[in-house]
């Protein structure tokens, strides 16, 4: 059994509305022995008007007291681990190791729901005019070359093809071969790095398999690739350890015999049975 969900939201993020005690009840409920946090912050996110809300900006201080507390009163029951989803893009990368030491992380997933403040997030339709599709992917996977080469204050990068989770164009069809040779100098320099990479599993209701490709995920682990997490991207506390099992065989067809949890922001890994 995968023994935690490394990518839980709380109402902490701005698009959950999810209590962290109900996280942590439903944790303890599925039989996981650790919990995570990674609520999002994503420095100078671009606002959309018509959803001021959506800043996705943590209050850091609030965030860690709460966590720290919730840690000690379930101390018994369950390990509460912090972490952040620390989102990326070019014009904030230098800013992000220096954060990433100021508090007492466990985890942090560097993530781009961003390839620039200019250009928005790939969530948006907008993100997608004047380009074409492959066009659109290969400047979101170049920006995570980019963010790669510009920090470090991060443990694994997660959902490496969000923007395809989001294509308007329903009909058009992902192909690997298009991306691969910008895939591969981003997974080297993951490797390089000391870094790893997440199977999402909010990828499966969007477009029907976990984020990364496995076409992704077999280049990984053929470059050498070994840390790897496992999240569900969950905003709800239904949605914590969704997919799991599909990400365990996925692991295993490509080759992985374990996956890897965080503490203190080291790797620990764990056998798949």
């Amino acid at each position: 059994m995968i023994l935690t969900d490394m990518h839980v939201h709380s109402h902490f993020s701005s698009d959950s509305k999810e209590l962290p005690e109900a996280i942590i009840e439903t944790a303890i409920d599925k039989g996981f022995s650790y919990v995570y946090f990674t609520d999002h912050h994503d420095m100078n996110f671009p606002v959309n008007e018509n959803e001021p809300e959506m800043d996705f900006q943590l209050d850091f201080d609030t965030y860690i007291k709460k966590l720290l507390e919730l840690r000690e009163n379930y101390r018994d029951r369950i390990e509460v681990q912090l972490g952040v989803e620390q989102g990326i893009c070019p014009e904030t990368a230098p800013r992000i190791a220096a954060l990433s030491n100021q508090y007492p992380f466990d985890f942090i997933i560097g993530s781009s729901h961003l390839t620039a403040l200019k250009n928005g997030d790939p969530y948006y339709p907008e993100y997608y005019s004047g380009k074409t599709n492959i066009e659109a992917y290969r400047e979101y996977f170049m920006s995570e070359v980019e963010n790669v080469k510009l920090t470090d204050g991060f443990d694994v990068y997660g959902h490496l093809d969000y923007a395809v989770r989001y294509c308007p164009d329903a009909a058009f069809e992902y192909n690997f071969k298009d991306y691969q040779d910008i895939l591969e100098v981003l997974l080297k320099l993951i490797i390089e790095n000391g870094k790893g990479i997440e199977i999402n599993t909010a990828g499966i209701t969007k477009i029907g398999y976990p984020h990364p490709h496995i076409e992704t995920l077999k280049l990984y682990k053929d470059l050498g690739g070994e840390i790897i997490t496992i999240g569900s991207d969950a905003h709800k506390k239904e949605d914590i350890g969704y997919g799991f099992d599909v990400a365990e065989e996925l692991l295993k067809s490509v080759g992985f015999r374990y996956y890897t949890v965080f503490k203190e922001r080291k790797p620990e890994f764990m056998k798949l049975n």
